[in-house]
C-alpha cells in the first residue's frame, strides 16, 4: 500500500489549487478523480498543471507534477487506486456527494475483503456544516449492516479557506488545467478524525474542536465575504470586482463591523477555542485578502446561489439564528442580509446564476418572505426569531 498517494474526488479548483498542492509538494502521488472525461484526459495527458498565485504582486507560478487522472466511470482501475492508498479526499460540492458515495461504499467493502481491517481516511473538502455526519449516513445507507464504519473510515471535517476566483474563458483556453489562486495554504483539518496516523507535512492544521474551526469559516470569512458583495452592488451595482467596492472606506468600514458582530457571536458559542484579539486579527487579515486585486475576485461569485447563501444554515442566517439563541446584536447582518435579497449581478456573459432567476422571482413577495421562507427567520413586530 502506498503511503504516499491521495485519492482525490474532484478535480475542480480546490481539488488541484489546494489539496492537490498542499499533498503533491509533500512528495504525495495525487490521483484526480472526476465526471469531466475532458478534463480527465487532460491531466493524463499533460501528467502536469500550474498554478498561478495570484498574492497582489508579481503572479508566482507553481507546476504540480507526479499526477494521474481517472474518470469516475471506470470503477476497476478507481478501486484499485483507492485500495492502495490510505488517504483521499473529497471535493465534489454538496450535490456530487450523491454521486460518489455508492462507489466509494463498494470500493470500502473490496478493500477489507483484500487487506483486511486497514483504516482509509477521507478529507472532506466541502464547505458544508456537519459534513462528517452527512457522508456517515450516507455511507452508511450503502454499506453492508455489519460493516465496522467507525473502526474503518477515517472522516474527516475541514475549514477551507483558501479563495480561487472565477476564471475568465480567455483564461481557461489558453489552458484548461491551469488554475488561479491565492497564496493562503492552510488546510484546517479535525485532529479526531484520522484513523490512521495523521499526515505530517506542511499546510495541514489539525484542530481539537473542528466544528469551532468551520463555524468561524462560515460566520466570519463566507459571512464578510457575502456582506462585501451585498452591501457593494446596493451601493455600486455597476462594479465587477469585490476589491473595487472595498476601495469605498465607509463600505470597508461597515463590512468590518459586520463581521465583527458576527465575531461576537462565534465567540459567544466557542469562548474557549477564539480570543477576541484572535478574531479581530482574522477579520483584519481576510479584509486584506478580499481586498486583493489580482484575484479579480467577482462580486457574481462572491453573492450568487442567493438560495444556498441566505440559507439557514449559511453564512448569513446562521449567525442570526445564534445571535438569537444567545441575546446578542445581529442587526449588522441582518442589513446584509436585505441586501442580499436584492442582489442581482450577473456573470461575465451577462447571465444570472440559473437558480437565482427562480429567487428573483420569489423575492418581489418582499424581504419578509425571503427571511421567512428562505431564511427561515420569524419576523414578528419587529422581532427575529426561527421559523420551524
Amino acid at each position: 500500500m502506498n503511503e504516499r498517494k491521495i485519492v482525490i474526488f474532484g478535480a475542480g479548483k480546490i481539488g488541484r489549487s489546494f489539496i492537490g498542492q498542499v499533498f503533491n509538494l509533500s512528495g504525495y502521488e495525487v490521483v484526480f478523480v472526476d465526471i469531466n472525461k475532458q478534463l480527465v484526459d487532460l491531466i493524463n495527458q499533460q501528467k502536469q498543471y500550474r498554478i498561478v498565485i495570484k498574492n497582489g504582486e508579481e503572479d508566482e507560478l507553481l507546476i504540480i507534477r507526479n499526477i494521474k487522472g481517472i474518470y469516475l466511470d471506470e470503477e476497476e482501475q478507481l478501486m484499485s487506486e483507492l485500495n492502495n492508498t490510505k488517504i483521499m479526499s473529497l471535493s465534489v460540492g454538496q450535490q456530487g456527494v450523491g454521486t460518489v458515495i455508492p462507489l466509494l461504499a463498494r470500493s470500502l467493502v473490496i478493500r477489507r475483503e483484500k487487506y483486511g481491517d486497514v483504516p482509509l481516511d477521507i478529507i472532506i473538502a466541502e464547505n458544508i456544516r456537519n459534513a462528517d455526519r452527512l457522508i456517515r449516513k450516507e455511507l452508511e445507507k450503502q454499506l453492508p449492516p455489519d460493516y465496522p464504519l467507525e473502526k474503518l473510515v477515517g472522516l474527516v471535517e475541514t475549514s477551507i479557506g483558501k479563495m480561487v476566483p472565477i476564471m475568465t474563458q480567455k483564461d481557461i483556453e489558453e489552458d484548461p488545467l491551469q488554475v488561479f489562486a491565492e497564496s493562503y495554504n492552510s488546510l484546517i483539518v479535525a485532529k479526531n478524525g484520522f484513523k490512521n496516523p495523521i499526515p505530517d507535512i506542511p499546510f495541514l492544521a489539525p484542530k481539537e474542536n473542528i466544528k469551532a474551526w468551520v463555524d468561524r469559516k462560515l460566520f466570519i470569512h463566507n459571512l464578510g465575504h457575502a456582506a462585501t458583495a451585498y452591501l457593494g452592488f446596493k451601493k455600486y451595482p455597476d462594479a465587477v470586482y469585490i476589491c473595487e467596492v472595498l476601495e469605498d472606506q465607509e463600505l470597508l468600514d461597515t463590512v468590518r463591523q459586520t463581521m465583527l458582530q458576527s465575531a461576537e457571536i462565534l465567540r459567544s458559542l466557542y469562548p474557549e477555542e477564539f480570543t477576541l484579539t484572535q478574531l479581530k486579527e482574522h477579520i483584519d487579515d481576510l479584509i486584506c485578502r478580499f481586498r486583493n486585486k489580482s484575484l479579480k475576485d467577482t462580486l457574481f461569485r462572491v453573492g450568487c446561489d442567493l438560495y444556498r447563501k441566505l440559507g439557514p444554515e449559511d453564512r448569513l442566517a446562521a449567525p442570526v439564528h445564534a445571535a438569537v439563541r444567545l441575546g446578542k446584536p445581529y442587526h449588522l447582518i441582518l442589513n446584509a442580509i436585505i441586501a442580499g435579497i436584492s442582489f442581482r449581478a450577473k456573470d461575465e456573459n451577462g447571465n444570472y446564476f440559473p437558480s437565482d432567476r427562480l429567487f428573483f422571482e420569489e423575492a418581489v413577495r418582499g424581504p419578509r418572505y425571503i427571511l421567512e421562507n428562505v431564511c427561515k427567520i420569524r419576523w414578528e413586530s419587529g422581532k427575529v426569531g426561527r421559523k420551524n
